[in-house]
């Protein structure tokens, strides 16, 4: 047995450890490119960083009208449907909606609540944060903010009339289910 060790080829001492092998490169993508997603109980892993355009402009509001005078009339109910879909029904639109008129009246700050529900749609749906940060959207533009936030579900496919529940029914109803064989379920 040799005693010197592989740095330097000093001699060791006799029942001295050895130090532990050097580590193999690292793989993968970068930390600083990665961030963590928690949403939808799916637990911590890595996803891309946002980099997803948004289907609309942030000042193409007035390209739908009808949902542009929503918002601006009544933006509790743009808010509330939107934080719906976004909260996947665990809140409904009229508690949403009320929360988000509670605000606007005590603080005149509403736009406070609902630039929160802006990063949380960009996050789970890797849209870019553009043209500039979500609180900064919202409070110069609230109006636009949420018809913008609201034809991004809408071309993501939800009829926001619905709600999530309505939406999840409305997907769910074209998935046939399993037959059931006669006599039962046997094991």
């Amino acid at each position: 047995m040799d005693s010197s060790n592989a740095f330097g080829g000093h001699p060791q001492k006799p029942g001295a450890s050895t130090p532990p092998p050097p580590r193999p490169p690292a793989e993968g993508v970068p930390a600083q490119f990665m961030k963590p997603n928690y949403g939808n109980n799916a637990g911590f892993h890595a996803q891309p960083v946002d980099n997803v355009p948004w289907s609309s402009g942030l000042f193409s509001c007035f390209g739908d009208i009808p949902i542009c005078c929503l918002s601006f009339w009544c933006p509790c109910i743009t808010f509330g449907r939107i934080a719906e879909i976004t909260d996947h029904g665990s809140v409904s639109c009229p508690v949403h909606g009320a929360i988000y008129t509670a605000i606007a009246l005590l603080t005149g700050c509403a736009c406070c609540f609902s630039c929160c529900y802006r990063t949380k749609m960009r996050q789970q749906y890797q849209l870019k944060e553009d043209p500039c940060a979500d609180c900064l959207v919202h409070f110069c533009c609230e109006t636009c903010a949420l018809t913008q936030e609201y034809r991004e579900l809408e071309r993501r496919g939800f009829d926001m009339s619905l709600g999530w529940d309505g939406n999840m029914d409305r997907q769910n109803r074209g998935i046939p289910m399993a037959p059931v064989p006669p006599g039962g379920m046997m094991k």
